[in-house]
């Protein structure tokens, strides 16, 4: 049986902390899908869904075991259509550990098979936000060097 997990996020933008995730997840698991979700928290997003997903995909051209998928429901349903038993989760510091673990609990009382991962930041990209990048670009500024693709 394989072990497929999800990688769920709004990824506006995806950036290279997010693609260190998902390189090191491929040691633990034999597929990743990464699923861009619609945050009900978040207003607007910055970036274009579609210019998102044409991004990633780019990104994992060459490795068939990464799949972009949008959705829009619950991450638990979506685990369980895709065959999913694994949740991915990136930790950068304890603020994110507190918010992803209530997160977890949740998803676990919706879907009792689905066990949440977390892998913590590379330190190298434990100052990388998306918020922070946002803002960057939104005033001209270079955001080059955080993402794996060119915007």
């Amino acid at each position: 049986m394989s072990k497929v997990a999800i990688f769920p996020g709004s990824f506006d933008p995806y950036t290279k902390g997010h693609h260190d995730i998902v390189i090191r997840s491929l040691d633990i698991f034999d597929e990743v899908i990464i699923g861009i979700g619609y945050n009900s928290t978040k207003k607007n997003r910055y970036f274009d869904i579609d210019l998102m997903v044409e991004k990633i995909e780019s990104v994992y051209v060459d490795m068939p075991n990464v799949k972009v998928i949008v959705y829009n429901e619950l991450t638990s349903t979506l685990a369980k259509k895709h065959g999913a038993n694994f949740l991915i989760r990136g930790l950068r510091n304890t603020t994110d550990f507190e918010y992803e673990n209530t997160i977890s609990q949740m998803n676990r009382y919706l879907n009792e098979d689905l066990e949440t991962v977390f892998l913590i930041t590379t330190p190298q990209f434990a100052a990388i936000s998306s918020t922070v990048i946002r803002e960057v670009h939104r005033y001209g500024g270079d955001v080059s060097e955080f993402l794996p693709y060119s915007i």
